[in-house]
């Protein structure tokens, strides 16, 4: 699909930017192993061309479920959006490059209640913190393989300039572990993990010399994330 887009805007500097653009989120979804299975490009999904200035999406339920009458049903689409950068402009004068989506509430929930997936889970997820920019295929392989072993995980997607930053929002998603990669560890092939909690209760209780001797932060191979990160969230 992305090479008959390609051969389709030969020409339009835009047309080419918008197709490499979804080039590099089709490389990072794979990275993630959301494979063609999973994700599709679809030139045909169309959404607000008043305001949308670059990729739009849509998430559709495919799995069936029987209906109150024996006919088989789908769910369909819970949620869309896309990237509209101007659109903040308009209301302040300022540029402010935005994306967002907009779920179907009421259909999610009717559809998770269908699956048995109910259950509330009070745990945040464990956060991918982001030292490169460039490394962003990295940090979201990471992502997937946490998920992939049934972990809730995310990676941060503000500013990674200010890392206090990042730390401060995992702590507000109330995450467990916050996962660290700069260069020197991408270098030697490990990871570090700090254990949020552990740190906190160790902050707020220890003595000095009893902080030194826990610490509150190990580094591990990389190839030994998702163990580490099971094992430190074991009860």
């Amino acid at each position: 699909m992305l090479d008959y887009l390609r051969n389709l805007v030969v020409g339009s500097v835009v047309g080419l930017t918008g197709v490499e653009e979804l080039s590099e989120i089709s490389e990072l979804l794979y990275t993630q192993n959301y494979n063609a299975d999973r994700i599709r490009i679809d030139p045909g999904v169309v959404r607000g061309l008043g305001y949308y200035t670059g990729p739009v999406y849509e998430a559709e339920l495919t799995f069936q479920i029987t209906d109150e009458k024996g006919r088989p049903r789908n769910f369909g689409s819970v949620a869309g959006g896309g990237r509209y950068d101007g659109l903040v402009k308009r209301f302040t004068g300022q540029d402010v490059p935005a994306t967002g989506v907009s779920i179907g509430v009421d259909r999610l929930l009717a559809a998770l209640h269908a699956k048995g997936r109910t259950t509330a889970d009070t745990a945040g997820p464990v956060v991918v913190t982001v030292m490169d920019r460039d490394r962003m295929a990295d940090y979201m392989a990471m992502v997937g393989e946490l998920r992939k072993a049934g972990i809730r995980a995310e990676v941060y997607l503000g500013n990674p300039k200010n890392f206090g930053n990042q730390l401060k929002y995992a702590d507000k998603r109330q995450s467990p572990i916050a996962v660290i990669q700069g260069g020197n560890e991408a270098e030697n092939g490990t990871v570090i993990l700090k254990d949020l909690i552990l740190g906190a209760k160790i902050a707020e209780n220890a003595t000095l010399e009893e902080w030194k001797d826990r610490p509150a932060q190990v580094e591990v191979p990389r190839a030994d994330l998702v163990a580490t990160v099971r094992k430190m969230l074991a009860p």
